[in-house]
């Protein structure tokens, strides 16, 4: 922390998931003791993510065979982020909508139509198969004057067999075609932890993020007002943080050393 700032009072956290929590389906150590301190301490937290595949019930799942116990409520994703804002932005509105059963629940339950005929907006998520004709779609009704929004920017993620191309490249590819840049939602934008916030009634100057990604969590965190924690278990080694033009507040090993914080 600089010399100069003041420590906050804690009372609520948000956590990214990958890098953080879990590590290819395994539990980071510590992770499972983060998490029952933060509920027998009574912390109002959220678990964030910008993948927009899974509905809060598969990661719940997913969590849970990692040896982690998450509730639906407590995880926040990329594709409910942007089904908030969308209903936020035109109530009741219509979508084109790329993307898995995260994405589309989110919208469908935020009283969206899902159409491709003549949509207010074209919502780009992730999915393990992009199809051509269905970005050949998405970018004939953006040229049509639908409104382009997608769920995160992230380039690639991650597979067994290597990197895959995810939202942020395929939105490169329609962007190229239309000359139209989308809307991000996700993180880095720092309405994903706002929106987070007001999920659990909670305030910027009494939360923490803990995030491994400087890119992302970290700037994130600081431009919505939050007290950062960066984690050394993901993409980020200690010497690169000297590299960024902004530091979090902290920098731990790993979301063990939290655990006395909560």
């Amino acid at each position: 922390m600089s010399p100069a700032a003041e420590p906050r009072e804690i009372h609520s956290w948000l956590s990214d998931m990958d890098g953080v929590l879990v590590h290819e389906g395994y539990a980071i150590p510590g992770a499972a003791e983060f998490l029952t301190a933060l509920r027998d301490r009574g912390r109002p937290f959220l678990i964030l993510t910008n993948n927009s595949i899974f509905t809060p019930r598969d990661l719940r799942a997913r969590l849970a065979a990692s040896g982690l116990e998450v509730p639906e409520e407590a995880i926040w994703t990329s594709a409910l982020a942007t089904a908030k804002f969308l209903a936020d932005q035109v109530p009741h509105g219509s979508a084109y909508v790329i993307g898995e059963a995260g994405l589309t629940t989110a919208l469908y339950e935020a009283g969206y139509t899902l159409t491709d005929t003549d949509p207010d907006y074209v919502v780009l998520g992730e999915t393990r198969t992009y199809s051509f004709e269905a970005i050949t779609k998405a970018i004939r009704l953006i040229q049509g004057g639908a409104r382009f929004i997608a769920t995160n920017p992230d380039a690639t993620g991650p597979s067994k067999e290597g990197d895959l191309p995810a939202t942020g490249a395929v939105a490169a590819l329609i962007t190229r075609a239309t000359g139209r840049e989308p809307y991000f939602v996700g993180k880095p934008n720092p309405m994903m932890f706002r929106s987070a916030l007001n999920r659990i009634d909670a305030h910027s100057e009494h939360t923490a993020m803990v995030g491994d990604r400087m890119d992302t969590d970290i700037v994130a965190g600081i431009e919505a007002g939050l007290t950062t924690y960066l984690v050394l278990t993901g993409s980020t080694r200690a010497g690169d943080v000297d590299r960024f033009p902004f530091r979090p507040a902290h920098v731990v090993d790993s979301v063990a050393d939290l655990v006395g914080r909560v």
